[in-house]
Order: C-alpha cells, then structure tokens, then sequence
C-alpha cells in the first residue's frame, strides 16, 4: 500500500475509531489472488470486545462506501485487534503490556526476557525470570536501549490471584 493511501486511511478511519473509545493501530491493504483485503487494527487501554469490534466495522465500512478511499474494484475489509504476540511499537502498547511477558530485542545486540512491571516516559521496570532454580531479579531498561519489542504468548502461568490464594 502507498504511503500516500496510507495516510489518507488513516485519516478517514482514524476519527470513527477514536469516537468508538478505541485506538488505529494499523493499517493494511493486501492483495490476495485477484481480490484486495483492508486490514484495519483497533486497540484500546482495556482491549476491545466483539461488540465494539462490530460497531468499528459496520461505522468503517460505511464511511468507506460513501468515498472512494479504496478506489474501484471490490475489497475485504477485516477489523481485529492485535494478536498474542505484538510487537511492541508505542508508548502505550508497554502501558497496555503491564504484567506480560516481553522478548527484548536490545540496541547493543543483545536478548532479554523479562516481564514489564512498569512503564514511566523513560523506559521500563522489569521483572527478569530466574533460571534454574534461582531468584527473578529486578532490571531498568531505557526505552533507547530497545531495538524491538514483542509480547510472549504464556500458556501455564499463574495469575495473581491464585498465587495469593496458595499462600
């Protein structure tokens, strides 16, 4: 997709989005056999439901009716949220991140796994598991030091609450 449709997009979209109390994360235009799909990715501080996902799409696809933004010929539009494993790109995705676990890729080259405890305007207070057998330990990582950034799909761990349950 040209940055310039891109750009006009976002534009377009971002303003329905923002009034159903969600966040445009992406946007993408594929092409799949003779057929063009437009992806669009909504967010939001508590996540977003099927209903709103919904709501965001019949509002997106109306206004994309009513204009030419996707120029002729059919399209697809889908509309979901981020998956498990995003990556990690703005401020506010660290924010929503608060309690997961992130793979780090560092600006020295470096790897780092470690769970987000807190995010300020600087950088990040990590949780830094222990290997085998030994303490987690506490880490700071400035967000300068952070090349890329994924989320880390965990299948067996405890929440909170049952961790204070068991003890």
């Amino acid at each position: 997709m040209s940055t310039t449709q891109s750009e006009r997009l976002r534009e377009l979209l971002e303003p329905l989005v923002s009034s159903q109390g969600l966040d445009l994360e992406e946007i993408a235009v594929d092409s799949v056999g003779r057929k063009r799909v437009l992806c669009v990715v909504v967010d939001s501080d508590t996540g977003a439901d099927l209903d709103q996902i919904a709501d965001v799409s019949r509002a997106l696809s109306a206004k994309l009716d009513e204009t030419d933004a996707m120029g002729e010929g059919e399209y697809t539009l889908e509309v979901g949220t981020p998956g498990a494993e995003r990556l990690l790109k703005e401020h506010r995705h660290y924010v929503r991140a608060v309690d997961r676990l992130v793979k780090f890729q560092l600006a020295d080259g470096g790897e780092l796994v470690a769970r987000i405890l807190k995010v300020d305007d600087e950088g990040l207070e990590l949780e830094v598991p222990g290997v085998k057998g030994r303490r987690a330990t506490s880490r700071r990582l400035a967000f300068v030091d952070v090349d890329k950034a994924r989320v880390q799909v965990e299948f067996n761990r405890k929440d909170k609450n049952e961790k204070e349950e068991e003890a």
